[in-house]
């Protein structure tokens, strides 16, 4: 990601988080995707299931509602925004993305699927999928994810994670 996208990334995320919370939803990602015309904003929100389940308690009227007030915090924002957007809102879905370090946390001890920038391990991969043993932060500021790969142990820096998700079985 170049350093524009992050830069607008963050400043999306500090206009739709507060939204978010007030909504009683987490924002789970914020991604900007340029296209002809017209780029599109998308926003992934979560609520963990009330009866304790895996899955989202995201409604349609969920996305509806903070869809509208996104919507409204942007047009206040609109000097900060490169251009004409379209905005989508939807839950994270079966396969849910972790972003965030807490996102490893909450997760501990489900399958989860992961893509690397650059190889790591032991067999220097760039893919990796496993059990989800949680999210390392050393004393020194290191950042990892550990994960259990065919029964190996594996200790992968979190900054060099470009993608990660929940894997779902039917």
């Amino acid at each position: 990601m170049s350093k524009r996208t992050d830069t607008l990334i963050t400043t999306l995320e500090a206009i739709i988080e507060p939204v978010c919370l007030a909504h009683g939803v987490e924002l789970v990602e914020v991604r900007h995707v340029p296209q002809k015309g017209a780029a599109v904003i998308r926003i992934t929100i979560d609520r963990a299931r009330s009866d304790g389940k895996d899955g989202s308690d995201i409604t349609l009227t969920d996305c509806t509602d903070v869809s509208r007030d996104v919507s409204a915090a942007l047009d206040v924002h609109e000097d900060e925004l490169p251009g004409a957007y379209h905005l989508e809102v939807s839950s994270p879905g079966l396969e849910r993305p972790l972003v965030k370090p807490a996102d490893f946390g909450r997760f501990a001890g489900r399958e989860v699927a992961l893509r690397t920038l650059t190889p790591v391990g032991p067999s220097k991969q760039r893919k990796f999928q496993g059990l989800l043993k949680g999210y390392v932060l050393l004393d020194d500021g290191a950042e990892f994810v550990e994960l259990n790969v065919n029964g190996s142990e594996l200790r992968i820096p979190f900054d060099t994670i470009t993608q990660a998700n929940l894997v779902y079985r039917f």
